[in-house]
């Protein structure tokens, strides 16, 4: 059986990689995010129809399913429109509280309520957040529509992660991927007709980072995660992919040259030492 806290390293590592080559592949947010989910489900269903492993939900999980497409599509879209309206440190600042909806949704209204370790993590999580952004975030930060947008991406990220752990706890990763997907991409794909966004006549390197997005940072990046969020409490792992920031910020420094400051590095350290609390033994917190 493969250890979950592996998989979730293996997933944030593999989603941290997107920031980075939307970077480099000059096409819009919203036709990137289309085949980012597209690509995986290309290459997914063939996998899973040879190997008979395409399980068919009870009826009360197809609507959670829908759901999961419609939330998972409308994060990515809208996350890239908030950094078009405002400005990538904010949206990520923003979105990046999807933890904190996350806890306050389960002490809400689910049984598995989140203990005090995960309130001390995510306060230790979110202050290295605010380190590692700077200061400067908060005093610039402007309540205009890419506020909104971004802080509506975390609530619909938190969304997704409850929503997902209830459809997983009843059938096999790989179906429900295939499933959520395709809802997405069909979803997706919408959007980018409707609002006009380039779809094809692209150099082989665009469509070669295209290809990485949907493989990597989508089908092994989330076929990981989704099986840690089976495996673990959503709010630890919704928690834990604060820690994409952190590897986001080192990749950008290898590979594009972003330059990373010992207030960062501070900041990086302080949320990996928030998330860590998460995985203590309650016993040791007492």
């Amino acid at each position: 059986m493969l250890n979950p806290r592996i998989c979730l390293l293996i997933g944030v590592i593999s989603i941290s990689i997107f920031p980075v080559l939307v970077k480099w592949a000059p096409v819009s947010g919203l036709t990137s995010a289309f085949y980012r989910m597209a690509i995986a489900v290309i290459f997914l269903l063939p996998y899973v129809l040879i190997k008979n492993q395409l399980q068919k939900p009870d009826r009360s999980l197809w609507l959670p399913i829908f759901i999961c497409g419609i939330l998972f599509g409308s994060d990515i879209a809208i996350w890239n429109l908030s950094i078009h309206y405002s400005n990538a440190t904010q949206a990520t600042l923003l979105t990046n509280l999807s933890p904190v909806w996350v806890g306050i949704a389960s002490a809400l209204f689910l049984n598995d309520k989140p203990g005090k370790q995960f309130w001390i993590g995510t306060a230790f999580a979110l202050s290295g957040m605010v380190i590692l952004m700077g200061i400067d975030t908060f005093t610039q930060m402007r309540f205009d529509k890419g506020f909104l947008m971004a802080l509506t991406s975390g609530l619909l990220y938190a969304s997704y992660m409850l929503t997902s752990k209830r459809v997983l706890n009843h059938m096999k990763i790989v179906s429900f991927m295939v499933y959520s997907m395709s809802v997405s991409s069909i979803y997706l794909l919408i959007i980018c007709l409707v609002t006009g966004q380039q779809l094809w006549n692209f150099t082989p390197t665009i469509w070669g980072v295209l290809s990485i997005q949907g493989l990597i940072c989508q089908l092994l990046g989330w076929l990981t995660i989704s099986y840690a969020v089976q495996k673990l409490d959503a709010q630890r792992v919704s928690l834990s992919l604060l820690s994409q920031s952190v590897v986001t910020g080192l990749m950008a420094w290898i590979f594009i040259n972003e330059k990373v400051s010992l207030q960062m590095i501070i900041g990086g350290i302080i949320i990996l030492a928030g998330i860590g609390i998460t995985f203590l033994k309650r016993k040791s917190l007492s």
